[in-house]
């Protein structure tokens, strides 16, 4: 066991993360040290492909937290609290004891799944999932892709997987065209996000954007008998039947890779094990993104889901604040009223529609942990007894993928958090 002591520690290396970092090395005169669970920083939106980050606000803050001798350690990840100044992360050398004065949770958020019959199976995958995978060397050119489920993610994923060279077969979006419509005239208010918006959509030119719409059953279109898939005589891997609702009418359309992703859940395990307030399911935060714990703030998704804007201003003025500068965090606040205007707008525009509690069938797993299938948790009325019973939310995942589903499908609450909140090995312990 090694140890680490920090006057400000923050938890995550995404957006919010890196923000937090700089702001509180930014007038000197206190440690300050960032960790994250990968071995690059930037979280899902801005992780590099091979080291090189593709946002330049990205290199940005690297560069400034390289020039302000913030300590950084990476593959680390906090799966306990040994005291309330103490916490306690798994890395590949070994435990780490990291002690700090305050502490900052900038630990981001997790695709939200949704079962249907069909969703388990091979090349069917997160949208971030799949996006992820291509960062770290999945070869997509000349594969057809279906991009589907809610949220800008899925024109963010879009253009970077034909950026790849993938052939983006259609984005499916579960929202009505009249939302959809709404929350895009609302960035009439904003004019960045409204020229950043038409960039992404002018990359996307060509790619069917079907709104209304969403995948009801995936499934083989040919025997699997190698790999997954038969080849066919051309000696091309098979394909995915995807079989989707748009507007009310079933079509059908194949496919090498189904990236399907319902936008995001906040991580907030590491927050409720502290002893955070939690409500609807975020970390409750003032306006200087101080929690219920004083020496404890939070930033970015675990405050709502709200997309980068938000995490960077959050973040800022979490690290000013914890680092006692408060006077320059408030000059902040009115840009971070407006970001997370923006995130409700984008909440309330996306909000999942009804009919996709309706997908599942009996036979359809929803704990794939521990093949847990619909029809028996229907015998439940609560998660407690799911868990109980049938060890749904048991296994490796401990509730991350099942547990949001089932909150969606049932309106189940997920309960108390305990360490370890991740799978961890024994010697570790």
């Amino acid at each position: 066991m090694s140890r680490a002591a920090a006057d400000i520690l923050i938890v995550g290396g995404g957006p919010a993360g890196l923000a937090a970092a700089s702001a509180a090395a930014r007038h000197g005169g206190l440690s300050v040290t960032i960790l994250d669970n990968n071995p690059f920083f930037g979280g899902q939106i801005w992780r590099p492909q091979t080291g090189i980050a593709r946002s330049a606000r990205a290199r940005r803050l690297f560069k400034e937290i390289d020039e302000k001798a913030v300590t950084i350690i990476r593959n680390a990840e906090v799966f306990a609290a040994e005291a309330d100044d103490r916490l306690i992360a798994q890395t590949p050398a070994g435990r780490i004891d990291l002690k700090f004065e305050q502490l900052v949770l900038a630990t981001g958020a997790r695709e939200r799944f949704l079962p249907f019959p069909g969703w388990a199976l091979p090349n069917v995958m997160g949208a971030g999932g799949l996006q992820a995978l291509v960062k770290c060397g999945l070869n997509v050119a000349g594969k057809r892709v279906v991009v589907a489920g809610t949220g800008p993610l899925l024109l963010a994923v879009g253009e970077y997987l034909r950026s790849k060279g993938a052939l983006v077969a259609a984005i499916v979006e579960q929202a009505n065209s009249a939302s959809v419509y709404r929350f895009a005239r609302g960035m009439l208010r904003s004019p960045a996000k409204l020229f950043q918006a038409a960039a992404l959509r002018a990359k996307l030119i060509g790619i069917p954007y079907l709104a209304d719409s969403w995948v009801t059953a995936a499934e083989l279109a040919r025997s699997p008998i190698r790999n997954g898939f038969a080849p066919d005589a051309s000696g091309r891997e098979g394909t995915l039947s995807v079989m989707f609702s748009r507007k009310g009418k079933p079509e059908t359309i194949e496919c090498d890779y189904l990236a399907c992703g319902y936008h995001l859940v906040p991580n907030i395990e590491l927050a409720g094990l502290l002893g955070c307030e939690v409500v609807d399911g975020h970390v409750a935060a003032d306006e200087f993104q101080k929690t219920s714990i004083p020496n404890i703030f939070c930033a970015g998704e675990p405050t709502g889901i709200g997309g980068v804007e938000k995490a960077l201003i959050e973040g800022e003025i979490a690290g000013l604040a914890a680092s006692g500068h408060k006077d320059k965090a408030s000059v902040l606040l009115p840009r971070a009223n407006e970001a997370r205007r923006f995130a409700d707008s984008l909440n309330a525009a996306f909000a999942l529609r009804d009919e996709l509690k309706t997908l599942a069938d009996d036979s359809t797993i929803v704990c794939r942990c521990e093949d847990v299938q619909y029809g028996k948790l229907k015998e439940f009325d609560n998660w407690r007894s799911a868990k109980l019973q049938a060890r749904c939310g048991m296994g490796p995942c401990q509730g991350r993928v099942c547990g949001a589903a089932a909150e969606f499908l049932f309106g189940w609450k997920t309960g108390s958090v305990r360490p370890p909140i991740f799978p961890v090995r024994s010697e570790d312990l």
